[in-house]
Formats: C-alpha cells, sequence, structure tokens
C-alpha cells in the first residue's frame, strides 16, 4: 500500500491543481488518504447521499419505488442530464427518477427528489451514517462561477464518501448495517447496481479492462471534477477510491484542457489502485 500511495500522490503532485483520494482495499481492510478531511464541492456525486436517503425514506414508508413523480417545469432550469430538454408534465416512477439522478446526473430528477425527501432530511440522515464533513444546500445547484466560496455549494470530504460507498457495500449482505442506513439489504442492493449502470464513464472507469464493474457517480463542477466508487474485478469487490480535484485551470501550460488532464488523472490513478490491489 505504502509504495500505491507514493505513486498515487506522485501523479497528484506533477499537476498544477488540487487533488484529494480516498483509497479502501477491500481485501486486506488496508486505507489510506490523500487530504481526505478536507471539505471540497461535492459537485454530483452528492447524489449518492440523496440516494440512499431516499431509499431510507422508502423503508420508512413515507414514500415509495413505484409511486408516480410528475416532472415539472420549475425543476428543468438547470445544465445537467436529458429531462431539462423534455417537454414538461410527463410523470414516471420514484424509483426512474432515483435511476436518472445517478445514471446521467438529471439534475430535473434531483431537483424533485430533494423536494420529496426533504433537504433537511437528507442533512440529517447523512450525519447520523457519520458523514460529518458533508453539507446538502440545494436540490438544484445554483450557477456559479469559479470564484465561488465553499459556503456557497453542497461539500463533502473524500473520506465521507468512502465511508458512504463502503457501508452501502456491507449493508447488501449486513442487515444491521443496511438498518445503519436506515434501509434493507435489497435497498441496498437496488442502490448500488444503480450507481453501477452509470452511464458517464470518462473518470473512474476510463483506463479499467472493458467490461469492468464500477458502480459510481460523478461530479462535474465549475472548477473541480471529481468521480467516487466501488471498482471490482470480476464479481469481486476490490477497492475503493474517491477521487476530487479543485481549482482545475481551463488549460493547462501545455493547452491541455484542464478538465481533460482531471479526468486523466482519475482514470491513471484507478488504473493504479486496480493493478496493485488485484495482484
Amino acid at each position: 500500500m505504502r509504495e500505491l500511495v507514493e505513486r498515487l500522490n506522485g501523479m497528484c503532485d506533477a499537476l498544477p491543481f488540487q487533488s484529494s483520494w480516498y483509497l479502501k482495499d477491500l481485501t486486506t481492510g488496508a486505507r489510506a488518504d490523500r487530504f481526505g478531511g478536507v471539505p471540497v464541492p461535492s459537485a454530483s456525486t452528492r447524489k449518492t447521499s440523496i440516494m440512499m436517503a431516499a431509499l431510507a425514506q422508502v423503508h420508512a414508508g413515507k414514500l415509495a419505488l413505484d409511486q408516480k413523480v410528475t416532472i415539472d417545469e420549475k425543476y428543468q432550469h438547470n445544465e445537467s442530464g436529458t429531462f431539462q430538454h423534455l417537454t414538461p408534465g410527463f410523470w414516471i416512477t420514484f424509483r426512474d427518477a432515483l435511476v436518472m439522478m445517478i445514471i446521467v446526473s438529471d439534475n430535473t430528477c434531483t431537483g424533485t427528489v430533494v423536494d420529496l425527501v426533504g433537504l433537511d432530511t437528507i442533512q440529517r440522515w447523512c450525519e447520523s451514517i457519520g458523514m460529518t464533513s458533508t453539507i446538502h444546500r440545494f436540490g438544484i445547484p445554483p450557477k456559479l462561477g469559479r470564484d465561488h466560496t465553499l459556503e456557497q455549494v453542497t461539500t463533502t470530504t473524500p473520506n465521507d464518501q468512502g465511508l458512504l460507498l463502503e457501508l452501502i457495500l456491507q449493508g447488501t449482505t449486513d442487515a444491521a448495517v443496511a438498518g445503519r442506513l436506515g434501509g434493507t439489504p435489497e435497498l441496498c442492493r437496488l442502490g448500488l447496481d444503480i450507481l453501477s449502470w452509470q452511464k458517464l464513464k470518462a473518470r473512474l472507469p476510463s483506463r479499467l479492462p472493458l467490461g469492468t464493474k464500477v458502480a459510481h457517480k460523478t461530479g462535474t463542477g465549475s472548477r473541480g471534477f471529481m468521480d467516487a466508487g466501488v471498482i471490482y474485478k470480476g464479481d469481486r469487490p476490490l477497492l475503493i477510491l474517491t477521487a476530487y480535484t479543485e481549482h482545475v485551470p481551463e488549460a493547462l501550460a501545455d493547452g491541455t484542457p484542464g478538465f481533460t488532464a482531471a479526468a486523466e488523472l482519475i482514470g491513471r490513478m484507478a488504473r493504479a489502485c486496480y493493478d496493485t490491489l488485484g495482484r
């Protein structure tokens, strides 16, 4: 693990922006991080906790996976996902709103889900499971420039996202852990399945062998790019990696777009972890 940590840090140090990460080897239990407890903008990685808080409300009987959810025009003023472009007034199931929120990061669905669950409920849920450095501040994010403060956006830490993913994974087979999340093993399995259906694959999965299963959620902010997920080898959960970049320039000195460099960094980190821990 020490040599892997040095390699990951070397990749981060070579680039002119802030990078932080959390890593857990699911075979040995070893873990490491780089600025893992330092808050950063969550961007859409916040949606994993929104989904799981919503599933807890389903288990509590306050919401139902098959209930009808009408897509209202007021939620369509955003720049993420596909429903922003559709004619409002149609309905989908609550389950499908959760799916679209995750797999294409649809903010029309996110705003709808957050209003149904309640922002305060989501925040309390995060605190109850130990995500003490995560602060949810809105359903649909405001349009902000690169100079925004942390207090203007939803924030999290690599460690918080790593904890969440580990609890979801454990909850798929351990009823006590699922109960800690306010759910059941079946609901944890649904949450993990939805994460594995992710369609945005330019970060963690980008350099992994074709067909590698990754249950993850990406994020794109005005100045940073991130991804957080469980990486498998075959059917076996191999590792958890959450990677966050911050203050990414629009372009590097050689002309490479900043978002390209950030995405490639996350992909290279994931491959290094996969190759080292999957031996």
